[in-house]
């Protein structure tokens, strides 16, 4: 059985959104568990398809809002429900937490209670974005680590590898965000983070494609690309935003007189096949990756369905053994991984900065 702790209480909706996908979820998973984290009183009325023996409510206090600061969250809260489900995982009584709540919070959370790996120095968020070959790319990080130096862009090299693995694939490809794919290019964090990648690859530790550019992420050109915290964070949003556009163009056009409309018609499984590639809701579900345990962070906004493959998301990573996957992948690395391999010998190591609160 893989029990999942979930944050009832997260994101723009709560218990109606996030009650709904866990019914959906364990009719479809017979060998998963659910421990439902939330305040008594809005738990105590579950749907048909909850009550019963694999679920089990968790009781929490308070809930971390969409608009509290990290300080309040991590400091003032105490009893919230994401900080009782995140500690479900660090007792062992959950392999993964899920939760839709504020992003900065839940990370600042699951670093204070779980800790980092040995051998990773800050936490990254991976998720994957629809490609043209019918596939995700996974992108990391996507917010949480706005300052990186080339040693923190490594090891999210090889935390993405082992989520990629996770998932069936033997030796995922490794692509470095870069302005070209020349080697010569980007500014001197790239340039260092692309031999500590090419040293990786030589020792058999990463399949580093080289440079890659952002039209890249919707080419498929490799099954993971790295890049900062900031850049990752800009190409996720524009991207959710290119999607509602066209989303919205679609439905104007077809619906402007009897013409388009029968075109609309004549092209409707040409359409309906297009939006099902491209709709974000399925590749709901980041990874906090660099952790001591397992915890998934979903869309704010998520609907029942988009909750729902977060919680897929989660239970296939448990299922997975991911966690131990990459600790044998960072234990591995670790000769890389150090502060002078960071740097040619020519050039000064790059001060780690503290991590930033995360923005995605």
């Amino acid at each position: 059985m893989i029990t999942l702790a979930v944050d009832c209480m997260g994101g723009d909706f709560g218990p109606p959104v996030t009650l709904e996908a866990c019914a959906s979820f364990l009719s479809r998973h017979p060998q998963a568990r659910l421990l439902l984290v939330g305040r008594a009183d809005a738990l105590n009325r579950l749907p048909p398809a909850l009550d019963g023996h694999r679920c089990t409510v968790v009781p929490a206090t308070e809930v971390v809002t969409m608009d509290d600061t990290v300080e309040v969250a991590l400091r003032k809260k105490r009893d919230s429900s994401m900080r009782v489900a995140i500690a479900q995982v660090k007792d062992g009584a959950a392999q993964a937490a899920v939760s839709a709540g504020n992003t900065g919070a839940l990370m600042a959370i699951a670093r204070y209670v779980l800790k980092t790996i040995d051998g990773i120095d800050r936490p990254a968020i991976a998720t994957q974005m629809p490609n043209s070959k019918g596939g995700a790319t996974t992108v990391l990080d996507l917010g949480a680590n706005v300052d990186c130096t080339a040693e923190h862009l490594l090891q999210f090299a090889v935390m993405g590898s082992a989520l990629v693995a996770a998932t069936g694939k033997d030796s995922p490809s490794v692509g470095l965000l870069n302005i070209g794919e020349e080697v010569i290019k980007g500014n001197d964090v790239i340039k260092q983070a692309g031999q500590l990648l090419r040293n990786a690859a030589a020792a058999g530790d990463l399949n580093f494609h080289g440079n890659v550019e952002g039209n890249d992420i919707y080419k498929g050109t490799t099954d993971i690309v790295v890049c900062d915290g900031f850049v990752g964070n800009v190409a996720l949003k524009a991207s959710e935003g290119l999607a509602a556009m066209i989303g919205q163009f679609i439905r104007e056009e077809f619906s402007r007189n009897a013409f388009t409309k029968l075109c609309a018609l004549a092209a409707y499984p040409v359409l309906k096949r297009f939006k099902h590639r491209v709709d974000y809701r399925r590749y709901n579900g980041a990874a906090l990756l660099g952790l001591r345990g397992l915890v998934f962070k979903s869309h704010g906004s998520a609907d029942a369905f988009a909750f729902e493959q977060a919680l897929e998301r989660a239970y296939d990573a448990a299922r997975a053994q991911l966690l131990d996957n990459v600790k044998t992948r960072i234990a591995h690395a670790a000769p890389l991984l150090g502060a002078e391999a960071s740097a040619p010998p020519h050039a000064e190591a790059q001060p780690t900065q503290p991590a930033p609160n995360p923005t995605a």
